[in-house]
């Protein structure tokens, strides 16, 4: 060990300087890189915040599952109706109003296809032989959250089921993405 500490010395004297030219060059940016690196910076922040709207609206919908539904309910401690339950799930995550009923929250956002549909996206059925009468929200892979009916509890369902594919109306975005 004594035989390498007077190269040490002698080693950082040397070596010094390209370590330090090294460093240097791979900090020295052109203007296009940096604006390269500012877009990259701004789609993140843009996708980070669509995924944590999102995020936020599920977590807050899942945490409603169980919940007992109830005609025109709005309180999760007295039972929840389909809109109750949207409503009360953008408001709580994100501080978004929502009208109260499924037939005006459909008229509310921009209208999406099927096949286009990502996590967040209300999702609207025909349940009682009118257009728009039951609203839940998609949660991606086909499957979307709700409070369906007297005697039922707020749970997630698969949107492929033929009972939900018959009823489909269609969806809206009504968060920014």
């Amino acid at each position: 060990m004594s035989f390498f500490r007077p190269l040490r010395p002698l080693f950082l004297h040397h070596c010094a300087p390209l370590i330090a030219a090294a460093a240097l060059s791979m900090a020295i940016v052109s203007p296009a890189q940096a604006t390269e690196e500012t877009r990259r910076s701004e789609e993140n922040s843009f996708l980070e915040r669509y995924t944590n709207k999102a995020q936020d609206l599920i977590l807050k919908g899942l945490e409603m599952v169980g919940v007992s539904y109830r005609r025109g309910g709005t309180d999760p401690d007295a039972g929840l109706d389909c809109s109750g339950f949207v409503q009360l799930v953008f408001r709580d995550a994100i501080g978004m109003v929502l009208p109260r009923t499924s037939r005006e929250m459909s008229e509310v956002g921009a209208r999406v296809d099927h096949q286009e549909l990502k996590p967040g996206d209300l999702v609207f059925f025909n349940t009682m032989r009118r257009a728009f009468s039951h609203v839940g929200i998609y949660l991606g892979e086909g499957r979307f959250m709700h409070s369906p009916r007297p005697g039922g509890e707020v749970r997630v369902e698969d949107m492929g089921s033929s009972y939900w594919v018959k009823r489909y109306n269609g969806a809206r975005r009504v968060v920014e993405r």
